[in-house]
């Protein structure tokens, strides 16, 4: 078994979870709220918490087949004793028997914790709401769209990034041309110029965002971008409770082929837009150097 994390109530002995709304831990059954700071010690202590040690003879039963359980994890909610299993990536979730928000301290503390986290803002009342104002009006909308069933299963997930900050010094070719065109009572004349345009410059990238979850296709993940990471706050557990959460997967190592892509093709656009006047251009050779990148982890709430 590993180590699992619920945070109670002092009040009541409740289960509390972080509220987007008014951005404190608040318990649903007394309505008590908590600050954040309040919970930081607590957060700490509980990254020193081991697990019993309580060995019992092999239980009856077959043995589980090499491979069947890689990726599996096992959990005992504090809250009813019931036993979760999730797989190996998942770092928050909600007991299913009971409901109580969760948060798996093994999955987001030591070499994996994060540094940043943008709390949720929005709670799925909300998020309901304004799914179904972006239904309105569309009548051709198939009905699987407006299904209340598909809607009430709406839920918040922090999905797990690499941010990357980098200086992109760049140079790059051209291949443009100009074209001029007149007449006289005989024939019509096009004289076309080419010319070599270079530009050249340092570029600063900052927090550049690749998604580190192979569940979340990136093309999806970058649809819903830019994050405001204005927002963003020194990681705690104590933000997950009553979402759920994901760790990384994709390791930043396995990010920076992506990060690159994208640094790469905003390198490029920016670059190409300073060439104007031209009646085409066409990029001939580009050579883009990284100086100072380094990665940060963070959790984005989608």
């Amino acid at each position: 078994m590993s180590a699992l994390q619920e945070y109670k109530c002092p009040c009541c002995g409740g289960a509390i979870a972080f509220d987007s709304t008014v951005q404190k831990m608040k318990c649903p059954y007394c309505d008590t709220e908590f600050e954040m700071e309040t919970l930081a010690a607590y957060d700490a202590e509980l990254q020193t918490d081991k697990p019993d040690e309580m060995n019992w003879e092999q239980p009856a039963g077959s043995e589980w087949q090499e491979g069947e359980t890689e990726g599996l994890r096992s959990y005992i909610c504090n809250s009813c004793g019931g036993e979760i299993v999730t797989d190996a990536t998942t770092a928050a979730t909600a007991c299913p028997f009971c409901e109580n928000p969760v948060v798996m301290m093994g999955q987001v503390s030591g070499m994996l914790k994060p540094d940043y986290v943008i709390p949720f803002k929005l709670d799925k009342q909300a998020a309901k709401a304004a799914l179904n104002r972006h239904y309105s009006g569309k009548k051709l909308l198939p009905k699987v769209f407006k299904d209340q069933n598909h809607i009430d299963e709406v839920k918040g997930i922090y999905v797990p990034f690499w941010l990357f900050d980098a200086d992109a010094k760049a140079h790059m070719r051209f291949r443009a041309s100009r074209m001029r065109t007149w007449a006289d009572s005989k024939y019509i004349y096009t004289e076309q110029t080419f010319y070599a345009v270079k530009r050249g410059g340092t570029i600063g990238f900052d927090k550049v965002p690749v998604d580190g979850s192979s569940k979340m296709p990136d093309v999806m993940m970058e649809s819903i971008e830019p994050f405001d990471f204005s927002q963003a706050v020194d990681f705690q557990t104590a933000y997950l409770a009553g979402y759920f959460a994901d760790k990384y997967d994709v390791t930043e190592q396995d990010s920076i082929a992506r990060a690159n892509e994208r640094i790469k093709k905003s390198t490029n656009d920016t670059f190409a837009s300073t060439v104007r006047g031209y009646a085409t251009v066409i990029p001939e050779a580009s050579n883009i150097q990284l100086q100072n990148g380094k990665a940060k982890y963070a959790l984005f709430p989608v």
